[in-house]
């Protein structure tokens, strides 16, 4: 095995510890044996990218408690021993783009909770990706507006933050509003954070949280699709009996990477920047930290964001600041991991790649030229070719993004 080589194996054992430490099934049993939910019988939603594996957790450590459960999930993400193990459903619906399966699991949680008895209690597990899984609109708005909104906030660059506010004033159940339909019964949330800050309010655009977001500005409504209806302001409610708790964040992530890598012998920084901004001038400055800095193993968390063209090719952010590294690093004894941890980057089943000093070579001799697939937003095309896609398959998590990256002697030899 080349010193190359060796390196990649390292740095992808190092990514796949993270996410093991931040992976639902872990998180929730952890929670649980921990006393965050009261004992006692209680119905059960889990939604989210990683809703399967957090229901899995809660069956592990209090399965005999559950009356009924309502998993939502992305299609591909479903595990049918599941139904083995608590009563209820699973229903599957895309991601990242909303369409009418999305609204019928909408409609489907709403029928779950009212369903439920005056002294029924909840358990929600929710994770990042109910944004897209599970809506339910103002009257005047249908799946099609809903995915040309989505179309449009995803090609926008805007970070997720300011996505989950634009998609909350639409929704009449995110931004809090779903606590309506519980009626003044108590719910504790268990959540695997996917945004920064770890605020209850945004991991899901807020299914049961508030915040103190102002409505959308006439200036902010001219600038979306046509065709959007924004839903009424929520009914005034008795504050609910909610509580909250994050179970799993990008930086328990960077941190058990950090760990794994100095178990592997690598001198490490995590520098504690949270990567936002464009995924591909990140890139380039992200190697030339691993240049200016040899020898030290680095990890960074966080969520970048890209401004896609008309017509996007393949790939995601992570796959782009992954090309756009591997153009300064070309040549040099460098590898860098950058994929998301929900194991899919953009629209595709790429969880993002694995890129070193060769990348550009092995592109080029199949004939594709890097600044036109990035230009293109086409990087996961140039990435195919080069060997360096990174493919997981789901995960059980989503803590958003890592980029583990080295430059130095290890990659000699």
């Amino acid at each position: 095995m080349t010193a190359i080589a060796g390196l990649r194996a390292d740095i992808e054992r190092i990514y796949h510890a993270a996410l093991e430490a931040v992976n639902g099934r872990t998180a929730v049993a952890r929670a649980l044996r921990e006393g965050v939910v009261p004992e006692g019988p209680f119905y059960v939603v889990a939604v989210g990218k990683a809703a399967t594996a957090m229901a899995h957790g809660l069956a592990d450590e209090r399965g005999g408690d559950v009356m009924d459960a309502l998993v939502v999930t992305r299609a591909g993400y479903e595990d049918p021993q599941l139904g083995e193990r608590l009563p209820g459903r699973t229903i599957t619906a895309p991601h990242p783009i909303p369409d009418g399966r999305s609204l019928e699991a909408g409609e489907a949680l709403v029928r779950f909770i009212e369903q439920a008895p005056a002294d029924g209690r909840f358990v929600f597990l929710v994770s990042g990706g109910a944004s897209s899984l599970v809506e339910r609109l103002a009257p005047g708005m249908d799946a099609a507006a809903l995915a040309r909104l989505n179309r449009w906030l995803l090609a926008s660059g805007l970070d997720i933050g300011r996505m989950n506010r634009l998609r909350k004033a639409f929704s009449t159940i995110k931004g809090g509003r779903l606590a309506q339909w519980l009626a003044g019964r108590r719910a504790d949330v268990l959540l695997i954070s996917d945004v920064p800050g770890d605020a209850p309010a945004m991991i899901g655009s807020g299914l049961l949280f508030a915040d103190d977001a102002p409505p959308l500005t006439d200036a902010e409504l001219a600038a979306l699709p046509e065709g959007l209806v924004p839903a009424p302001p929520p009914p005034t409610m008795a504050a609910p009996s909610v509580s909250g708790h994050v179970v799993a964040s990008n930086a328990a992530a960077v941190e058990a990477a950090a760990e794994r890598a100095r178990s592997l012998g690598f001198a490490v920084t995590c520098p504690g920047r949270f990567l936002d901004g464009e995924a591909r001038t990140l890139g380039a400055s992200l190697a030339e930290t691993l240049i200016d800095a040899p020898d030290y193993l680095h990890v960074w968390g966080g969520e970048p964001t890209v401004t896609l063209p008309e017509h996007p090719g393949r790939g995601g952010r992570m796959q782009a600041l992954a090309l756009a590294a591997a153009q300064r690093l070309a040549g040099r004894p460098a590898v860098l991991l950058a994929a998301g941890t929900d194991g899919a980057d953009g629209p595709g089943e790429d969880a993002g790649a694995l890129v070193d000093g060769h990348t550009l070579y092995r592109g080029h001799r199949t004939g594709l030229d890097d600044e036109y697939t990035l230009d293109a937003a086409d990087s996961g095309r140039f990435l195919a070719a080069s060997g360096d896609l990174l493919r997981t398959g789901g995960t059980g998590t989503n803590v958003m993004d890592l980029v583990i990256g080295y430059h130095g002697s290890k990659g000699t030899g």
